[in-house]
């Protein structure tokens, strides 16, 4: 069985963080690991607290995963502190780790800041350079490239701003009103569109985890890099399009939407 490791934070309400990329790498069919960055007090309506662990203990899980198991993809989620960005460079460079997913995590679904403003330029100064493919949404992408980005051909000029800051591939998010549905592939000066259905579901919580966490699965099954974001596409528009309504705000994804198609419950 392949293997997949997620380094973020925990999401005591199960809809992001770890608990959603654990259940998405499950249900893309392989061995889910995770290191833990912080834990938050969240639920559907927001984010009320983070206690962070300590770097030396960040590093210490990730001895032990990359000593024992070692993942065949990587995806990295919210590391809130400017020591621990800096450890988790460390460690993925010490052990040569690879098909590495960077989800750009600087706030919650429900607008919550996740991320300190001097975090993020460690972020962009340690991290970001390893990464095999970078996922952000519109209001990071906009962070990351330095531009407004509020057209279909903003998208691309920030995408390849972004792959040639950080010499790797961008898959740039629709959303927040711009191309909702669609997403903008850009690597080696090229790009790719992959378009989505919109799926009229206010239950979004989660789905930036999800997708991203979902592409890390395929890279790790050995998928070629557009196949790997066409297969998470599916499996995020199908946790979506199930409808899951819990929760008081923005209720999570249905992670485990084929399982129960399987088994009829």
């Amino acid at each position: 069985m392949k293997t997949a490791l997620t380094i973020a934070g925990s999401d005591c309400s199960g809809g992001a963080g770890i608990q959603a990329d654990i259940k998405t790498m499950i249900c893309n069919g392989v061995y889910a690991m995770s290191a833990v960055t912080a834990l938050t007090a969240q639920n559907t309506m927001g984010v009320t607290g983070i206690m962070e662990v300590t770097p030396e203990f960040l590093g210490e899980q990730l001895d032990n995963i990359f000593m024992d198991i070692f993942p065949d993809a990587v995806k990295i989620g919210m590391v809130s502190g400017r020591a621990l960005i800096e450890k988790t460079a460390e460690k993925l460079k010490e052990y040569g780790a690879g098909n590495i997913v960077v989800d750009p995590v600087m706030a919650a679904t429900s607008g919550s800041k996740l991320i300190s403003d001097e975090a993020v330029d460690t972020l962009k100064e340690c991290l970001l350079p390893l990464a095999t493919i970078l996922t952000p949404n519109i209001p990071e992408a906009a962070a990351l490239s330095g531009m407004e980005v509020k057209t279909r051909e903003d998208m691309i000029l920030a995408a390849e701003k972004i792959s040639k800051g950080y010499c790797c591939a961008v898959l740039l998010k629709g959303g927040h009103q711009l191309n909702d549905a669609n997403d903008l592939l850009y690597r080696d000066g090229d790009y790719k569109w992959f378009l989505g259905k919109r799926i009229d579901n206010p239950n979004t919580h989660g789905t930036g985890c999800t997708l991203s966490s979902a592409i890390a699965s395929n890279l790790a099954k050995g998928y070629c890099l557009d196949e790997a974001v066409e297969r998470a596409k599916e499996y995020i528009s199908g946790a979506l399009a199930a409808m899951l309504d819990l929760g008081k705000g923005s209720g999570p994804l249905d992670h485990g939407y084929g399982f129960r198609q399987i088994s009829g419950c």
